[in-house]
């Protein structure tokens, strides 16, 4: 009788262990995967949301600069529509690039959840991958079948980092080379070309000067050296985050940079001009040829500005011994790492950056798509006559990206000050490359 009784303890005894160890473990499973969720949210880990997105109404938040066209709102509207769980709250960022992105940082740098996405300037997705303030994206993309071969490779490389992709092409810009088509016949293929041909025509049609570039100390000096040096098959830093700036390459890039700065058909104040001065000076009539970027066209055509109406043609940039490079310029969309929506954020951000997204930043607001097929759209071709033109295309698809690292700001600084100063004719084109070099490679030690 007392062994049956004993029997039966021990079977309740392991019963009721067994069943403990059942509510342990559902409880451990429910725990691990809000857990797991929790975490997700603030890491960017976010399956465990993917379920709560599609069904619980969420509102995440956009920040971006100042808009003064209805693309936002249109985009805000339809993205809504086709996710009516998800509600967009839009915030206005300062219209200082400066500025907004020190406020980002502000933001980013305490964990601040209340930014979800954000328009990025492409120079800024290295650094705030590097800051822990962005959130990698390869798995969303992985997963949801994008396929980054559609969109132009200079907008995809600007958003790409250390082998991971941190930001997705939403808008563009690039370099271009206008002529007067009513003193030029065929606009110069090469570098060279290009000095004969301003040489040649410096005077024509009441012009003063052969070629107008933007050779300021300033960003603008950057993105000129940066499409030199590329159409020589240079570079500043490569894709492993190594500088490679001190080569033969860039050394002959600056020196051709000189040989033209040097000249007779460029202004005697070159090295102070920016966009604005090269602006102001090409719709007076007073050059053949000039570089800027594609908005230069409109004011071109500006009856109640320009002196050139209706004779301004636009075209790569001429060519190096590597062919024709123009510097990357354009906005991508990112999204706070600290986000407690990401699987929310990222659908948003799928949606401006697909063809839909920027087929109405296009039409609704003049933005260069950064999708190529979208160029063959008709209703994106209406928007001006550059999305139409199969040179304005090419301009993209040579497109650049500035040197990608975390310390860009520094990057540039360190360009600016060797660069003006080898310009000016105060040291060699092997100098500037060597502290380049040197200084960028010290800065990155840091």
């Amino acid at each position: 009788m007392m062994n049956w009784k004993k029997a039966m303890w021990g079977f309740l005894l392991i019963a009721m262990i067994a069943f403990l160890a059942a509510c342990n473990s559902e409880s451990g499973t429910t725990e691990g995967g809000e857990g797991d969720t929790s975490s997700e949210g603030s890491s960017g880990e976010s399956g465990g949301e993917e379920t709560a997105a599609s069904e619980e109404e969420v509102t995440i938040v956009y920040a971006r600069g100042t808009d003064t066209t209805p693309a936002t709102e249109e985009l805000i509207k339809a993205f809504e529509e086709a996710h009516p769980n998800i509600n967009v709250e839009e915030r206005e960022m300062p219209a200082d690039t400066g500025e907004s992105h020190d406020q980002y940082v502000t933001i980013f740098s305490s964990q601040s959840s209340e930014i979800d996405v954000f328009n990025a300037d492409v120079i800024w997705p290295a650094e705030f991958a590097q800051a822990n303030y962005a959130l990698e994206l390869d798995r969303f993309i992985e997963r949801d079948g994008i396929d980054l071969e559609t969109y132009f490779p200079g907008t995809v490389a600007a958003g790409q980092f250390n082998g991971r992709t941190w930001a997705m092409p939403q808008y563009t810009d690039a370099g271009v080379f206008y002529y007067r088509t009513d003193i030029v016949e065929e606009p110069p293929e090469t570098w060279d070309e290009l000095i004969e041909q301003a040489s040649e025509l410096q005077g024509e049609a009441g012009t003063e000067h052969g070629y107008l570039m933007q050779a300021a100390q300033y960003e603008g000096l950057i993105t000129n050296a940066i499409e030199f040096i590329a159409s020589y098959g240079g570079a500043v830093v490569d894709e492993d985050n190594n500088v490679v700036v001190d080569s033969p390459e860039t050394v002959q890039a600056i020196e051709k940079m000189q040989e033209i700065v040097g000249s007779d058909f460029v202004p005697e104040n070159v090295l102070n001009f920016m966009e604005i001065e090269t602006e102001n000076a090409w719709i007076e009539g007073n050059a053949v040829f000039a570089r800027n970027w594609p908005y230069m066209m409109s004011s071109s055509n500006d009856e109640e500005r320009s002196e050139v109406v209706g004779n301004v043609a636009m075209s790569r940039l001429p060519a190096g011994p590597e062919g024709s490079a123009s510097a990357l310029g354009g906005w991508m969309s990112m999204i706070n790492r600290y986000s407690e929506h990401p699987e929310a954020a990222w659908e948003f951000v799928k949606f401006i950056s697909g063809p839909e997204g920027q087929k109405i930043s296009a039409v609704e607001g003049g933005r260069p798509p950064t999708l190529k097929a979208l160029y063959d759209d008709p209703e994106v071709q209406e928007v001006s006559s550059l999305f139409a033109d199969p040179e304005f295309r090419e301009v993209l698809q040579n497109a650049v990206p500035r040197p990608v690292s975390p310390i860009y700001p520094e990057v540039s600084d360190i360009m600016q000050i060797e660069l003006s100063t080898a310009l000016a004719g105060d040291q060699t084109a092997e100098e500037a490359a060597a502290n380049m070099q040197a200084k960028i490679e010290e800065a990155m030690a840091e």
